[in-house]
């Protein structure tokens, strides 16, 4: 059965922050299906063309990323599309608290960056 994640701004923004293979980690945990809200490249993109230093780094590496994700052509603000697109046979990968908050709510799976080293549910 196919595992499918949607992967937030900050989610793909993990590589270039943290060297992480964000995924082989998914892999690890039995995803095996990515999806990105357009919203959430249209932050990036934000974010490479107004930002500096690491976090423009950070994004060009998940810009970079994309190529491996679905695209989810979705109009509103992207913790609301995620909030929308997330069920019990959908998790998020994400460290937005606030977003986790709602997601849990809702029972959805969350995915997170933990000890900057590792991604765990």
């Amino acid at each position: 059965m196919t595992r499918k994640v949607i992967i937030d701004t900050n989610g793909l923004m993990i590589p270039g922050q943290f060297g992480l293979d964000i995924f082989s980690e998914l892999g690890r945990l039995g995803f095996d299906s990515y999806f990105v809200p357009r919203a959430s490249v249209r932050e990036l993109e934000k974010i490479y063309t107004q930002g500096r230093g690491k976090n423009r780094a950070a994004a060009r590496i998940a810009l970079s990323l994309l190529e491996r994700c679905t695209i989810i052509e979705k109009n509103g603000f992207t913790d609301d599309i995620i909030m929308d697109l997330a069920d019990k046979n959908t998790a998020v990968l994400t460290n937005d608290t606030e977003l986790k908050k709602r997601l849990c709510s809702k029972g959805v799976t969350t995915v997170y960056l933990r000890e900057k080293t590792r991604l765990s549910i």
